[in-house]
């Protein structure tokens, strides 16, 4: 397991090379997979139970969303098979175009340096319901008494946290450390989806996941795709249900800060999902930075003719220090997951249902398929980009809303 680990960072951190030949088998891809999707947004899925309006509900649009979800993997599959590039950015500009590229680039950075952010705020109320458990367990003082004090504060232990040890395992060029009010409406029951989103999407890392298989059958990245899925949707709605029916409409964005501070078993949990999350968000910045440090050297060996090692390396540290030190400062600012939740969900719009349906429908005008397989596939990709456009739009209402309301 530990050395799946190791490889599923080392697959995510590569370049788009071809020099390593694919060696990852059925369960290694399962494995990166289900890590890519299993995330912090496994917390907040008994709010978005709260928010849709129920179980029921909740389970309906999940059902609904999976069918889409899958289908946007296999997309990007087939798509990679075609153009035989090994990043999502670069299938998106093999197969769609320069332009749409360029777009793909751009939301692909503001979707990590917004996960980036999600992972910080994570990170913060942990850290605030950790040393409040600590206080009281060493001073027997209840948390209304506990005075303030600046070295209490949990926006300078987040900035600690990122100073020693977040910041020095994001610098190296590869990370190689392991492989609005409630309504009885469709809107309501809708506003599930911007988590749903946040929490399945590892369609950004499917593709230098498939490249790297070992059998690149479609047939078997089907396989791959569904039971990926599969085991996501059960831990997913498990952690929903039962969250969903302990707090009810108490519970909070983020499931751990509903329970006590100065349970063990909730201090263990803390912990371990704070180290969790240290050592996947350098993984998370070193994709966003990859993709702006590939376009600062482009310039630069327009400009000059080549690129210095030096040059490069300076690059790196000082977007480094940039992206960590922004989405600090976001992060410290932000009250809860929930304003985080919905900008995320509604960007994954475009790398789960609008780009895939992008590729499908650019795909069909060129390749030797049956005039049926090309219509079918055709009008598929055409209410892909429409669900997901209408994903967006959803997901930025709610914001706004959210926004507005707390005003």
């Amino acid at each position: 397991m530990e050395e799946l680990a190791r490889e599923s960072i080392s697959l995510l951190a590569r370049s788009a090379s071809h020099a390593d030949p694919p060696r990852l088998g059925s369960f290694g891809a399962i494995f990166i997979m289900l890590k890519s999707a299993l995330g912090a947004g496994l917390l907040n899925f008994p709010w978005a139970f709260e928010k849709a309006g129920g179980v029921n509900k909740a389970i309906s649009v999940e059902m609904v969303s999976l069918v889409f979800l899958i289908s946007g993997l296999i997309i990007l599959g087939y798509a990679s098979s075609i153009s035989r590039k090994n990043t999502y950015q670069d299938v998106v500009r093999e197969v769609c175009g320069g332009a749409i590229g360029q777009l793909c680039e751009v939301c692909f950075c503001f979707n990590l340096f917004m996960i980036s952010v999600a992972f910080l705020v994570v990170v913060q109320d942990q850290l605030d319901k950790l040393c409040v458990s600590l206080y009281e367990t060493v001073t027997g003082s209840f948390e209304g008494e506990i005075p303030y004090h600046w070295y209490m504060d949990q926006r300078f232990h987040l900035f600690i946290m990122c100073l020693i040890f977040i910041l020095p395992l994001s610098i190296p060029k590869e990370i190689g450390i392991q492989k609005y009010t409630r309504k009885d409406s469709w809107a309501s029951m809708f506003s599930v989806v911007p988590t749903i989103c946040f929490g399945f999407q590892c369609h950004e890392a499917c593709i230098a996941i498939y490249s790297s298989m070992e059998n690149k059958k479609l047939s078997h990245w089907v396989i791959i795709s569904v039971i990926s899925m599969f085991f996501c949707l059960l831990i997913y709605t498990l952690t929903g249900i039962f969250g969903f029916l302990t707090f009810g409409r108490t519970v909070a964005a983020d499931i751990l800060m509903s329970y006590p501070g100065n349970d063990v078993v909730m201090i263990i949990a803390r912990l371990l999902f704070g180290i969790s999350i240290i050592t996947i968000y350098p993984i998370i910045l070193l994709l966003g930075r990859s993709v702006i440090l590939d376009l600062m050297l482009r310039i630069r060996r327009r400009r000059r003719g080549g690129v210095t090692h030096s040059f490069e390396n300076q690059c790196r540290v000082i977007l480094t220090v940039i992206w960590i030190t922004i989405t600090l400062l976001i992060a410290m600012f932000v009250p809860d997951m929930s304003e985080v939740i919905s900008v995320i969900g509604g960007i994954s719009a475009f790398f789960i249902f609008i780009f895939p349906g992008l590729c499908l429908v650019f795909t069909m005008q060129s390749e030797p398929v049956s005039p049926r397989v090309r219509v079918v596939c055709t009008v598929w990709g055409v209410i892909t980009v429409i669900v997901g456009a209408f994903i967006l739009g959803q997901s930025t209402t709610i914001a706004i809303m959210e926004i507005f309301h707390k005003l």
